[in-house]
């Protein structure tokens, strides 16, 4: 009987296990994919370190940034065999009264892999096919696309890149705007290279230097806000807007840090129209001034990853050359796993950690 790899959590701030088993028969509506690569996102840090509630009783498999090529088909999948595929980290029922309504993010019966059922960071999953986005691939299953980028490289699609996306989309970004991302250590990066792609001026804040200078050469401007009072970094980020030729009015904020002081520091940069994003997480709380929202006739909203529907368009960029992605990711091997989390989790990398079976 043919069998899987997987690194299993076992108990919360424990050593990840590896477990051999077999690997499981695809059911109806269902397939089996190998797994090319699975990043390694802060909510997987969040579940291992920080004790962040989970859908799942452990152990569990984490990983939900995950690409592969379909192995096995069940009953009504079998025009999926042999393809490569992206497994959206948020895969919503596609049934029910909200996913009818574009808003599979907040379907009630979603599955998200290392969470809902068994994750990436494995040789094989098994998962519903129904929301997989297609890769179209070479005979020799590497991503038909003007760059060099790999099958297991855009397994980042899967969260890291998506989620902004949405959050873009939603915040209605255009060449005329200016985008501010808060925290670009990973999904902000992400998104920050995504605003270009979408004609904005962009600016970058961090609290790591090394973060913003990898993406200086992509930003209209970056700024560390470890060394500005925030009063300055009100000023820099202002004058980037008059600077660039943008309005104020024009202000879309996108909080990517995931941390209490880096939304105090989101809210506080709105101004009169502007839009505040909230897609990085934090069990932390503050006190805000909701009432600035009023007064500056300014709007907030957050995204639960991403819907399906938007998969296609973020490969696209991708495999046309229009968003850089290589040099922002790397690949391990998936069984230097526990050194990568530590690693990851003490921000020692300025690129996604990929795990690659």
């Amino acid at each position: 009987m043919a069998t899987m790899i997987s690194w299993q959590m076992v108990e919360r701030n424990k050593p990840l296990v590896r477990v051999e088993a077999p690997i499981p028969e695809p059911g109806p509506g269902e397939v089996v994919i190998k797994v090319a690569g699975c990043g390694v996102c802060h909510t997987d840090l969040g579940f291992f370190y920080d004790n962040v509630p989970m859908k799942s009783e452990m152990p569990i498999t984490l990983g939900h940034e995950i690409s592969g090529t379909i192995e096995a088909t069940g009953p009504g999948t079998e025009e999926w065999s042999g393809c490569a595929a992206i497994i959206p980290a948020v895969m919503p029922c596609g049934e029910c009264a909200d996913c009818k309504e574009g808003r599979g993010n907040i379907c009630m019966k979603q599955k998200m892999p290392g969470n809902d059922i068994q994750g990436g960071f494995a040789s094989h999953i098994l998962v519903p096919a129904k929301q997989l986005c297609k890769v179209p691939v070479d005979e020799n299953m590497n991503p038909v696309s003007k760059t060099d980028i790999t099958l297991e490289e855009l397994s980042v699609v899967a969260d890291a890149i998506t989620t902004p996306y949405q959050a873009i989309i939603e915040a209605k970004l255009n060449e005329t705007d200016i985008a501010v991302f808060n925290g670009v250590g990973g999904v902000g990066g992400y998104g920050a290279l995504l605003a270009k792609s979408f004609g904005a001026a962009v600016v970058a804040i961090d609290v790591d230097q090394p973060k913003l200078d990898n993406l200086a050469p992509f930003m209209d401007a970056t700024f560390n806000a470890r060394e500005m009072s925030f009063k300055d970094l009100r000023k820099a980020v202002y004058g980037v807007a008059k600077e660039t030729g943008r309005s104020r009015t024009h202000l879309k904020i996108f909080e990517t840090s995931g941390t209490a002081a880096g939304q105090k520091t989101a809210f506080g940069l709105m101004t009169f129209g502007s839009h505040l994003s909230v897609v990085g997480f934090t069990l932390d709380t503050l006190d805000l001034r909701l009432s600035n929202l009023m007064a500056f006739n300014a709007t907030a909203r957050g995204n639960w990853g991403c819907i399906p529907e938007y998969y296609r368009p973020v490969v696209d960029l991708i495999l046309d050359g229009k968003m850089p992605l290589k040099q922002f990711v790397k690949t391990f091997p998936l069984d230097s796993i526990n050194d990568v989390f530590e690693n990851a989790h003490q921000r020692k990398y300025n690129q996604r950690p990929i795990m690659v079976p």
